[in-house]
């Protein structure tokens, strides 16, 4: 049975977080905690949000409302709207007005940051812009939705708190198409926009090849409305843990308890036994999330998908894509590939495995101070933490053997592709989608191919070699054999991913109030591994642009994204 109205919504309220942790004891009876300060202890802030003037309906997930059991007229209505908005003001009495902004420690590639907190403590970081408004049971699962861009919080640090249309365009975007990558995600809900609220942004000139944002431009606010499990990220254990470990109050150690426990019920309930003692369910989420962020990153480099700002505080606790700032689709193969001005070597595409191991380490340097009087449970986590190169490369090599149909995966075969990708300047989406229909010979790779490789003689010597080396490898000797083994590739090798050059032109249409690109995006992107219409192919199945290239807020994008 559909539900139709914020009244039949409402009636699904559960809000676990909120009932069963700690509020910050300095909170604001009335919700109105818009001003940076320093929260010192607590799970989350009671906070209301700050409604977008006069909301327009942009999109809504259609895929993600069937699986809610949600009307898609709900999205357009009244009441929906507002409340998906930031107005809480006329809700039903079973929702509650407030929302909740939560905190989280900042670490950089395994290193601990203070320095970036207003008050240098670290209790200036968490949520600046972004507000949970709902936990609800739906169908038997849990969901909390969060409100991107619903106004500032206690930790917006002197930002305003808005998002805007640009950056809220790619992550409601961005988060479906994840999903129908196949690849674990946060999911989105609405997207609303405003034409009579604007902030001003940092941004690039018009084709432009700096690597700063060089002018202030006006932009219509808008909020997405983000839905997972729950929002809890190792930023989050790691601030608790980084307080029990110094004795910040007296009730430090308590409350890193009550998160650990807390994330165990949310993200892995089914996984870890409820009556076993904490040292045990410590040790248990300890390999449970390492399995799940091993993956992760895994199926990232599957795609070609690449954080760009990878840190503790953007790695969600349930093992999920989380975040959508500055990523990035990659176009030519480049395992330095990085889409984001500000991130460095440490967050690109190829060292993303080595990221993950420094967000994991933080992870487990949160949860050590629960085991102090265990010394074996001690030692388990430090193995465990001592195994993650390993359980990371294993699930490399079942990824790349997959993108390349081998029953056996063969290093010196993946090494000489690699270095012949990187030679030849391959698209990696339409490379991996080519070699899928196992071809005859290096013709239609050859699709795949910027700039000179497609002339350069000896390349193309080296890559017919490959191919018959591959063929080898791979041993189809009939045509069922040949079609099966392709139809198992184009599984996880996409045909379209969301490129940066497809989305400009969707925003800025949007910018003008024509949002057609985006609906059609939404489409095309929520079914990538299909075979769509030669028009659609012909728009988005094809090389980036020699023009688009090393342009700004095209090739790579600023932290405003």
């Amino acid at each position: 049975m559909k539900v139709k109205t914020l009244e039949e919504l409402s009636k699904l309220a559960d809000y676990s977080l909120v009932d069963t942790l700690t509020p910050d004891p300095d909170a604001r009876d009335d919700g109105a905690d818009h001003y940076p300060r320093e929260v010192f202890s607590g799970h989350y802030v009671p906070v209301n949000p700050t409604p977008i003037e006069n909301p327009i309906y942009i999109a809504h997930s259609k895929k993600f409302f069937e699986e809610l059991g949600f009307d898609d007229a709900m999205a357009k209505s009244e009441d929906f709207m507002k409340m998906f908005s930031g107005d809480s003001s006329g809700l039903p009495e079973s929702l509650k007005k407030q929302g909740w902004a939560t905190g989280y420690a900042l670490s950089i590639y395994g290193t601990e940051y203070y320095e970036q907190c207003p008050f240098r403590t670290g209790n200036g970081y968490g949520d600046g812009r972004a507000v949970s408004i709902l936990e609800a049971v739906i169908n038997g699962k849990r969901w909390e939705m969060q409100l991107k861009g619903g106004g500032r919080t206690p930790y917006c640090r002197g930002a305003d708190g808005r998002a805007v249309l640009r950056s809220s365009i790619r992550e409601f975007l961005a988060q479906e198409h994840m999903y129908a990558l196949g690849v674990p995600t946060s999911r989105s809900l609405t997207l609303y926009t405003s034409k009579t609220e604007k902030v001003r942004r940092p941004w690039f000139r018009d084709g432009s090849y700096s690597r700063d944002p060089e002018v202030m431009i006006e932009e219509d606010v808008a909020i997405t409305t983000r839905v997972a499990p729950s929002f809890l990220r190792v930023g989050q254990v790691e601030l608790f843990g980084r307080r029990a470990r110094k004795k910040e109050h007296t009730r430090a150690m308590e409350e890193l308890e009550q998160i650990v426990l807390h994330v165990i019920e949310r993200e892995y309930k089914e996984e870890i036994e409820e009556s076993l003692p904490l040292e045990k369910k410590v040790v248990l989420l300890a390999k449970a999330f390492q399995n799940r962020l091993t993956s992760l990153v895994a199926d990232w480099i599957r795609v070609g998908y690449c954080q760009g700002n990878f840190n503790s505080d953007n790695t969600a606790v349930g093992g999920f894509t989380l975040d959508y700032g500055p990523f990035g689709f990659m176009d030519m193969f480049d395992p330095r590939y990085q889409p984001w001005t500000g991130g460095g070597a440490h967050f690109s595409f190829l060292n993303q495995p080595q990221a993950a191991e420094r967000n994991f380490g933080m992870f487990i340097a949160a949860l050590k101070p629960l085991l102090d009087a265990d010394k074996e449970s001690q030692q388990q986590l430090e193995t465990i933490e001592k195994q993650f190169p390993r359980v990371m490369q294993g699930k490399m090599i079942k990824m790349w053997g997959a993108k390349l149909g081998l029953e056996h995966f063969d290093a010196e075969l993946f090494n000489d592709l690699v270095t012949l990708m990187v030679e030849s300047s391959v698209d990696y989406t339409i490379f991996f989608r080519e070699l899928s229909n196992i071809p005859e010979d290096i013709s239609t790779l050859k699709k795949s191919f910027y700039g000179d490789a497609n002339y350069n003689e000896k390349l193309l010597v080296r890559w017919i070699e490959w191919l018959e080396r591959w063929k080898t490898f791979i041993d189809v000797k009939t045509v069922p054999e040949r079609e099966k083994l392709s139809q198992k590739m184009k599984k996880v090798n996409p045909k379209y991913t969301l490129r940066e050059w497809f989305l400009v032109p969707a925003y800025q249409a949007a910018q003008r109030g024509d949002y057609t690109l985006v609906h059609e995006l939404q489409e095309v992107m929520n079914d990538p591994y299909a075979e769509l219409s030669k028009e659609m192919e012909e728009k988005y199945y094809r090389l980036k642009p020699d023009e688009l290239f090393r342009v700004a807020g095209i090739s790579y994008v600023s932290c405003s994204s």
